[in-house]
């Protein structure tokens, strides 16, 4: 499967990123072994995941991904064939979100022990911290990257002037800079990231990677009415999704999807992996069969007749 170079990194990924949050949430470990087996063996490469997967299910304290993450690549042996992302700054237990080097340097251990690695591909800044100057952060990365630790940095949810003030930082002080963004974008969020952000990202030669590409699974058309809600532990946060304009993008998805004998889940993933700038998006899967229809989004092409219909159904 093609490869794309992530941002000015040496990494290079499949246009498809695994969505580890599942692991430890709604998959349990011998699933999760399966849906990445499967994941790997179709040639797809990079798997995101982040300390605090998955915190917030009652039971769990955190790194609950990290360590089914790190259970199958012991037992594949397969670490040289994975782009491993992972993040750090949310709470796990501190009462903050925090990038101050001192926590950085106990997370970054915490999450290479989960991970039975020696060293993380791609470690990203998961939240802004207020509290921590970006010459702080940045210059904790470096010193994880002299020792090997980690191969790059970047962060996830940081707005255009909050991007740009990093990267100034990394430029004045000759500190690494964040050399790829996760930020939330699919076909009915995009005015986020569509505007300045996104035009920093292309003008700097950012990798881009989307979280919620599929808008928490309502793009993948289970959702329709009210009554679909209870379908799934993500239905109460897919009610706002349920208005004129989420269903026309629908509407639009099913008609491409038609065409291509394809899933509205598999056309709204190729409609991001084509936009520009967008290195690849990152997709969940809780079954074979879910991971199956990643990986034929991760070929589809649509023309350019088809993302203009989605554009046109999806517009702000």
């Amino acid at each position: 499967m093609q490869k794309r170079g992530l941002g000015r990194t040496d990494l290079t990924i499949t246009p498809l990123v695994f969505g580890g949050n599942v692991f430890g949430w709604t998959a349990d470990e011998k699933t999760s072994f399966d849906l990445l087996d499967r994941f790997v063996d179709a040639g797809l490469n990079a798997v995101d995941t982040a300390d605090a997967y998955s915190r917030w299910v009652p039971g769990n304290s955190g790194g609950e991904s990290e360590t089914i993450i790190g259970r199958w690549l012991k037992a594949r042996g397969n670490r040289d064939r994975v782009v491993l992302i992972t993040k750090v700054g949310s709470d796990m237990g501190q009462g903050k979100k925090d990038l101050s080097p001192a926590y950085i340097e106990r997370a970054v251990e915490a999450s290479l022990k989960r991970l039975q690695t020696d060293s993380i591909d791609l470690y990203l800044s998961h939240w802004p911290d207020p509290a921590t100057p970006y010459e702080e952060t940045l210059g904790a990365y470096q010193r994880l990257i002299e020792k090997g630790k980690i191969r790059f940095c970047g962060a996830s949810n940081l707005d255009a002037s909050q991007l740009q003030a990093a990267l100034k930082v990394a430029s004045l002080r000759d500190l690494p800079r964040y050399d790829v963004l996760q930020p939330e974008y699919n076909l009915y969020d995009r005015a986020s990231y569509e505007g300045p952000l996104r035009d920093l990202c292309m003008a700097e030669g950012l990798g881009v990677i989307t979280y919620y590409s599929l808008a928490m699974g309502f793009l993948s058309g289970k959702y329709r009415s009210m009554a679909d809600l209870g379908k799934s532990v993500r239905g109460e946060g897919i009610k706002g999704y349920l208005d004129k304009r989420g269903l026309a993008i629908l509407d639009a998805l099913d008609q491409a999807a038609a065409r291509h004998s394809a899933k509205p889940a598999e056309v709204a993933l190729a409609w991001l992996i084509a936009q520009p700038g967008v290195t690849a998006p990152i997709a969940s899967a809780t079954s074979v069969e879910q991971t199956d229809s990643l990986i034929r989004a991760a070929t589809l092409t649509l023309d350019a007749a088809e993302i203009r219909q989605l554009n046109d159904a999806s517009a702000p």
